[in-house]
């Protein structure tokens, strides 16, 4: 059998093999550093190779919708949270500090793909992640404006902005290679490039985990009370999101809506932020990824059981 194909047809348990990988062994995660840039622009190139070009974006006239949608999760919720904490004093707590940062991410790039996982088209969650990451410069300033304790804001508009054209440049080279390469692609073809998305998320995870296995080591109840946490920001998220959204959307867009609700980019602010910043909820980045890439194993017979 192809591995490929077997990587596609068990995707949410290659990712849980990427994840035990990363926890039991983070030897490997300082060798893999320098490669997960790279493997950021794989993921993007091969997921959008196996769309239609049509259907990246969609309609223009579902802009404003999706902009709407980004604005909703992206900048009116991490608002409610800052608005909460500091009504209550506890704006400097890392809980509060992680819940922030979680909400005022956009959608992870391997959201597309974990549609795919779910059984349903991948458009709607690259238009909420292209979009999302398109306007984090703009939903972003409120938040560090209300939070100055963040430090500047210049430093996540950079980042913010790598990422856009990362997504962008990914984008438009794997449009001209469907549009000239691959213009029908077959089934067997289509599967393949499914299956390498696949695994490039499960090599990936693997350099994110040693900050979790550290604290496992040193202190297993505080690790276990940051996963406990993680699971709950996330999973808790997407159910949320789901409930409310699966008989006023289509399930494709309810599925990702609700699976980007939950599974931000908050690797973006860690790598922009100062030290002194994240240092205290470093541990978050790391437990974080495991409600993420167990989302297709655990989330998947939701958001199915929404088709019936």
């Amino acid at each position: 059998m192809n591995p490929l194909h077997h990587a596609a047809r068990h995707g949410p348990y290659v990712l849980v093999a990427g994840l035990l990988a990363g926890l039991a062994l983070p030897a490997l995660a300082e060798p893999m550093r320098d490669f997960l840039p790279p493997l950021v622009v794989l993921l993007l190139f091969v997921t959008v190779l196996r769309m239609e070009p049509a259907a990246i974006l969609g309609s223009l006239t579902e802009l404003p919708k999706v902009m709407l949608t980004v604005l909703s999760i992206q900048l009116l919720l991490p608002l409610v949270i800052v608005t909460v904490g500091i009504a209550g004093g506890w704006i400097g707590t890392p809980l509060f500090l992680s819940m922030i940062i979680m909400a005022a991410a956009p959608s992870i790039s391997g959201s597309p793909n974990m549609c795919m996982m779910m059984g349903h088209p991948p458009e709607h969650a690259m238009r909420l992640m292209v979009v999302g990451t398109a306007l984090l410069p703009l939903t972003v300033v409120p938040i560090f404006w209300l939070l100055p304790e963040l430090g500047g804001v210049s430093a996540v508009l950079w980042a913010a902005l790598r990422l856009f054209l990362t997504i962008a440049l990914a984008t438009i080279a794997a449009v001209a290679v469907r549009r000239t390469v691959l213009r029908n692609p077959s089934e067997n073809t289509l599967l393949s490039l499914e299956g390498a998305a696949s695994i490039t998320l499960a090599v990936f995870v693997i350099g994110l985990m040693p900050s979790v296995s550290a604290v496992a080591l040193a202190d297993p109840m505080r690790a276990a009370f940051w996963i406990a946490f993680a699971c709950a920001a996330n999973l808790g998220a997407q159910f949320i999101t789901f409930q409310l959204t699966r008989n006023r959307l289509s399930m494709p867009k309810a599925t990702a809506l609700s699976l980007i609700a939950g599974n931000r980019n908050i690797a973006l602010f860690f790598v922009s932020l100062p030290p002194e910043v994240t240092a205290p909820i470093m541990v978050f980045i790391g437990a974080y990824q495991i409600p993420m890439y167990l989302t297709p194993l655990i989330m998947r017979p939701l958001y199915r059981r929404g088709q019936t």
